[in-house]
C-alpha cells in the first residue's frame, strides 16, 4: 500500500458516525456481529504472528497473492489467503476499522453467512482482478483492500442519507463519501509513478460489489414479486371475510327491521332503520349487478 493512499485514507477514516448503530458501536456492549468479530481476530493475530516473527519474506510469497505463482505454479489458494495478511499496523488497521464501522451493520441486517459470503466474492475476485492485470508480476500483495471496497459500496447503496462526520466536523453522506473514495482511487491509478494494478484491483471490489448485489436483486425479484402476490391475496380474502361479517350482521338488522313492519307498519320506523334499509337495499343490489 502507498504512503500517498495510506494518507488520504487515514484522513477520511476520522470521522463520526451518526446512528442508533454507531452508537452502539462506539460504547461499550459486547459486539454482536460474529462473522465482523471472527474476521477482525483472525487479520489481527495473523498480522501480529507475522510481524513478531518475521516472517513477512516466507509468508507473502506464499500465502500473499503473487500473479505469477497462481498462474504458472497453480498456486490457487493465494486468491483467498492474501486477504488475511497485512504489510504493517495502519494496513491491517485501516482495514480492519472500516470492516468493524461499516461492516457491522450490514452483518446485522444481511445475517452472517450472506455477509461473509459477499466479503469472500469481493475480496477473491478482487485478487483474480489483479492476476489478471498483471499475470507476470512476482510482486505479492496482500490485504482485504479489495473487500474492504466492496463493503464500502454496499453500505453506502444499503444507507446512502446516512451522514458520517470527517474529522468529528464535516458532514458529508455515505453516497458522497464512498463515491469520493472510488474516484481517488481511480484517479490515482492513473497518476504517473502509481501503481495501476493496486488502485484499480482495490476499486474493482467495488465493480464485483455492485455486479454482485445487482445479480442478488434479480434472483430475488421472483420471489419479492411472489410475495407480493401472495400479500394481495392474503388482503383480498381479508376484505372478503370483512365484508361478509358486515354482511350477515345487516342481514339480521334488516330482518329485525322487516319483522317491525310485519307488526307495526312502515310509519313506525326510526330514521336510523329507515337508513339502515336504504343502505342494505344499495350495498346488496350492487353486489347482485357484481354477481
Amino acid at each position: 500500500m502507498s504512503s500517498s493512499r495510506l494518507t488520504y485514507l487515514s484522513k477520511l477514516m476520522r470521522y463520526q458516525y451518526l446512528s442508533p448503530a454507531g452508537r452502539d458501536m462506539f460504547g461499550w456492549q459486547k459486539p454482536q456481529s460474529t462473522v465482523i468479530r471472527t474476521l477482525l481476530i483472525i487479520n489481527l493475530v495473523i498480522w501480529l504472528l507475522v510481524s513478531l516473527t518475521g516472517t513477512e519474506r516466507l509468508i507473502f510469497p506464499m500465502l500473499g497473492l503473487v500473479p505469477r505463482y497462481v498462474i504458472y505454479d497453480f498456486m490457487l489458494w493465494q486468491p483467498l489467503t492474501y486477504l488475511f495478511l497485512h504489510a504493517g499496523f495502519l494496513h491491517v488497521g485501516m482495514n480492519m476499522f472500516v470492516l468493524w464501522m461499516f461492516g457491522s451493520e450490514l452483518e446485522s441486517s444481511w445475517g452472517g453467512v450472506s455477509f461473509l459470503r459477499y466479503y469472500l466474492v469481493t475480496g477473491i475476485g478482487s485478487g483474480l482482478v489483479t492476476v489478471l492485470l498483471s499475470a507476470n508480476s512476482p510482486i505479492p500483495v496482500v490485504g482485504a483492500s479489495g473487500a474492504i471496497y466492496g463493503v464500502l459500496l454496499a453500505y453506502g447503496l444499503a444507507y446512502p442519507n446516512r451522514l458520517v462526520y470527517l474529522y468529528f466536523m464535516f458532514p458529508i453522506k455515505v453516497k458522497y463519501f464512498v463515491g469520493f473514495l472510488a474516484a481517488v482511487a481511480f484517479w490515482a491509478s492513473m497518476q504517473a509513478g502509481a501503481s495501476p494494478v493496486s488502485h484499480l484491483t482495490h476499486l474493482s471490489g467495488m465493480v464485483i460489489g455492485w455486479v454482485y448485489l445487482r445479480a442478488q436483486r434479480r434472483t430475488a425479484a421472483p420471489q419479492l414479486m411472489e410475495r407480493i402476490k401472495d400479500l394481495r391475496v392474503a388482503r383480498r380474502i381479508a376484505r372478503e371475510v370483512q365484508e361478509n361479517r358486515e354482511d350477515d350482521l345487516l342481514r339480521r338488522q334488516v330482518d329485525e327491521i322487516l319483522d317491525k313492519i310485519n307488526t307495526r307498519g312502515y310509519d313506525s320506523l326510526t330514521s336510523t332503520e329507515q337508513d339502515i334499509l336504504f343502505r342494505a337495499s344499495v350495498r346488496f343490489s350492487r353486489k347482485t349487478d357484481k354477481d
